[in-house]
């Protein structure tokens, strides 16, 4: 857009209209320097509501998520509240040794349920061959009884949640020099 300056003095020209009918530029420039800073406030406006909309769906979401998180430890805890009842009824009973341990393996077996329901399996060690994704060596054991790189004894057991490995298995290895 073109602008026109005010004539100088003693250089008017006869062809254009006076100065007062027509629009300067200060005047023109103004209107539109108007018309930008409204266009400019919509525009900052929009931002500052865009911006809280998407801060608040991120929250939401975060909430979303940690109540989903929630509810299925909850979901989890409840499936293991029998087990503990169970080991409160075996430890207020009064009975023989070899009952007592029968109503231990009982809970254990339960326990053991329980957990297979949520997923959680254990990582079979003892005669496998050692995988050091599933299988944390403490000790090599040098025996001729035993293939090389053969898991000997499971010193604690490892767990897998579906295909997550929860806690390798700590396991002793056979080293076999003749094999």
């Amino acid at each position: 857009m073109e602008h026109e300056l005010p004539p100088a003095d003693g250089d008017e020209n006869p062809a254009s209209p006076p100065a007062e009918s027509s629009p300067t530029a200060t005047e023109v420039s103004g209107t539109e320097l108007a018309k930008l800073k409204a266009e400019r406030d919509t525009l900052l406006d929009r931002l500052a509501r865009t911006q809280a909309e998407f801060e608040n769906a991120r929250k939401r979401a975060i909430k979303e998520q940690q109540e989903y998180r929630d509810f299925a430890t909850a979901d989890a805890i409840k499936s293991l509240l029998p087990v503990i009842d169970s080991f409160e009824r075996a430890l207020q009973a009064k009975s023989e040794a070899s009952e007592f341990r029968s109503g231990v393996e009982l809970i254990y077996k339960q326990l053991q349920d329980s957990l297979a329901k949520l997923g959680v399996r254990a990582i079979p060690a003892k005669g496998e061959p050692f995988d050091p994704h599933y299988h944390e060596a403490i000790e090599m054991v040098e025996t001729a009884d035993a293939a090389d790189h053969e898991v000997i004894d499971e010193l604690q057991r490892g767990y897998k949640f579906k295909d997550r490995l929860l806690r390798p298995a700590m396991v002793r290895v056979a080293k076999n020099p003749g094999k």
